[in-house]
Order: C-alpha cells, then sequence, then structure tokens
C-alpha cells in the first residue's frame, strides 16, 4: 500500500487511480493523518458484497435432504455423585 499526501494525490489522481488497479489500495493523507482510501473495483466489489447467511449455507449444503432428528430429549437429568 502506498500513502499519498492529499496535495500529490489531487496532482497525480489517474497515477493514483491506476496504482490501486495494479498494485492495491492506496491510502491518502491530510496533514499527516491517514484519511481515504483508493481501491480497485474488484477490490470494492469484494468488501460490499452481500455475505451468506447460515442459512444460505445450509440450504446449499449437500447434506441438506439428509433426515436428522433434531428433536429434544426431554428425560430429566441425570443424577451424579459429587
Amino acid at each position: 500500500m502506498t500513502m499519498w499526501q492529499i496535495q500529490e494525490a489531487k496532482a497525480k489522481l489517474s497515477e493514483v487511480v491506476k496504482k490501486a488497479g495494479k498494485e492495491g489500495v492506496q491510502r491518502i493523507s491530510v496533514r499527516g493523518k491517514e484519511t481515504a482510501v483508493i481501491l480497485s473495483i474488484e477490490q470494492y466489489t469484494k468488501l460490499t458484497s452481500p455475505k451468506s447467511t447460515f442459512v444460505d449455507f445450509i440450504q446449499k449444503s449437500p447434506l441438506r435432504d439428509v433426515d436428522i432428528d433434531l428433536s429434544r430429549n426431554k428425560s430429566s437429568c441425570r443424577k451424579i455423585e459429587l
């Protein structure tokens, strides 16, 4: 990741964008403080794409049609000696 001062990033915006596409995230600082980043569309899409849920995972599982008994045993607890 390359760090750019805001003035330099403004002056060389096309270079910053090209580097983001080829080399990855480009950081921009204002008065020495990291303030923003420029990243490729592929990286942006990966960050913003919807995440799959547990339900999606189960529905896509090859074992989804297996009959599993998920009922709870309602008998009383067993006694143990301490």
